[in-house]
């Protein structure tokens, strides 16, 4: 396994950590490892886009059909019938 040396990590920083470790049960480094994988879970997961991200999570419930990206689309307002 690899190792990581933080240098120059502010005291307020790491006292957050403890604590938040210690609140969960866990060693300051295993701590920082789960916000590190954590970090990079969520990097991967921004890369795909949303409506991808969907039909993937309700495939199997039958959503089979393409939902359009809506990036750099200007918003509308909500029209109700009367």
């Amino acid at each position: 396994m690899a190792q990581l040396v933080v240098r120059n990590l502010e005291e307020g920083v790491k006292a957050r950590l403890q604590r938040q470790a210690y609140r969960r049960g866990h060693s300051m480094e295993e701590e920082v490892r789960d916000i590190l994988r954590n970090a990079v879970r969520a990097e991967e997961r921004a890369a795909v886009p949303l409506g991808s991200r969907l039909r993937q999570r309700f495939a199997r419930i039958g959503l089979d059909e393409d939902i359009p990206e809506l990036h750099g689309q200007k918003a509308r307002p909500m029209v109700f019938e009367r």
